[in-house]
């Protein structure tokens, strides 16, 4: 079956950098595009970035442009997700999501900026 499994999130202060990964198992992963949202407490999940199944094409929302990053290492079935000049509003659980036959979401990374 399809799994999805974040990881690299945590506490960082104001300015700090993560790297995210998404692990993804039971599909042909160089096949699907991939998307990362987050969610912060008592707001609805939003779409941060998009990377085709190739990784030649990527989009970004507005709020992320020039501090996120999308990658993906198709032969570690892998997504990453680069982020730098971090804000405490960028404090959210992040997610990685396909749709393969439905969409698919893991269970997502803590992300918590603060000083």
């Amino acid at each position: 079956q399809v799994q999805l499994v974040e990881s690299g999130g945590g506490l960082v202060q104001p300015g700090g950098s993560l790297r995210l990964s998404c692990l993804a198992s039971g599909f042909t992963f160089r096949s699907y595009a991939m998307r990362w949202y987050r969610q912060a407490p008592g707001k609805e999940r939003e779409w941060l970035a998009y990377i085709s199944n190739g990784g030649a094409n990527t989009k970004y929302a507005d709020s992320m442009k020039g501090r996120f990053t999308i990658s993906r290492d198709n032969a570690r079935n892998t997504v990453y997700a680069q982020m730098n000049s971090l804000k405490p509003e960028d404090t959210a659980v992040y997610y990685c999501n396909t749709l393969v036959d439905r969409d698919y979401w893991g269970q997502g990374t803590q992300v918590t900026v603060s000083s």
